[in-house]
């Protein structure tokens, strides 16, 4: 059958041609898009996972910080790699001691100081844990963040510091595409709320989501083994906590 003799063919063949077009592909990042984030705004998201009652989904969660450094030269990034090197056998001991973390790492990407993290339980406790064992010595780091002067000590304005840490984990992008409409939508009735979506609105809601948050963890992660735990790996090894 011929493109005319079918209603709206020619239509749907022009649209769907249209994203190759690098006109297009220009008009929709730099004017439709915009114009959607207008019209439909959405929140810049918390990062993290966000709170679940599956106990399967308490194991092995991820933490992916990005901290932008004060000083964005060689040098800064000098000393930010300084102030984790100079305190390493601190941090890993003190890792050791939260007793939740599977494992932990730290990279300098361009300006920024990321620690890329896998926990078990609840980000709260995580990060109180953390600052417990590792206040004092990781103060230095957050000395050479954006705003990072404001936290310290870190013990002493742990809820701030709770906060300040959420902001700047990257956000996770929900595993299951019908999560990501209305959910940060200003305005827009929640996904419960007995509406009915609109699955076809998919596509806008993640590139809305991603316009107003830029970083983003694709999905909760791959997790191997995700039902052994760290407290369950550490007496299967004979460290105890």
């Amino acid at each position: 059958m011929s493109l005319m003799a079918r209603p709206n063919a020619w239509l749907n063949a022009l649209v769907n041609s249209m994203s190759d077009s690098r006109v297009f592909a220009w008009l929709a990042g730099h004017v439709l898009v915009p114009y959607w984030a207008w019209k439909t705004p959405v929140y810049k998201q918390h990062g993290g996972p966000r709170a679940t009652v599956q106990p399967g989904d308490n194991v092995q969660r991820m933490m992916n910080l990005i901290l932008p450094l004060k000083d964005k030269t060689a040098v800064g990034r000098a000393q930010a790699a300084m102030a984790i090197a100079s305190n390493l056998d601190e941090i890993y001991a003190g890792l050791d001691n939260v007793g939740t973390v599977h494992f932990a790492r730290f990279v300098i990407i361009e300006n920024n100081m990321c620690m890329i993290s896998s926990y078990d339980g609840d980000f709260s406790n995580y990060i109180r844990d953390f600052v417990a064992q590792l206040g004092t010595v990781f103060d230095g780091v957050v000395a050479l963040i954006e705003d990072g002067e404001e936290m310290i000590p870190t013990r002493d304005n742990i809820d701030a510091f709770i906060n300040w840490v959420h902001d700047r984990d990257v956000y996770q992008i929900p595993d299951t595409a019908t999560d990501l409409l209305h959910y940060g939508t200003i305005g827009h009735p929640s996904a419960n709320s007995g509406e009915v979506a609109d699955l076809r609105l998919i596509a806008r809601s993640l590139i809305l989501q991603l316009h107003a948050n830029p970083n983003a963890l694709l999905g909760s992660g791959y997790r191997g083994y995700p039902g052994a735990s760290a407290a369950r790996i550490r007496e299967k090894m004979g460290l105890g906590w």
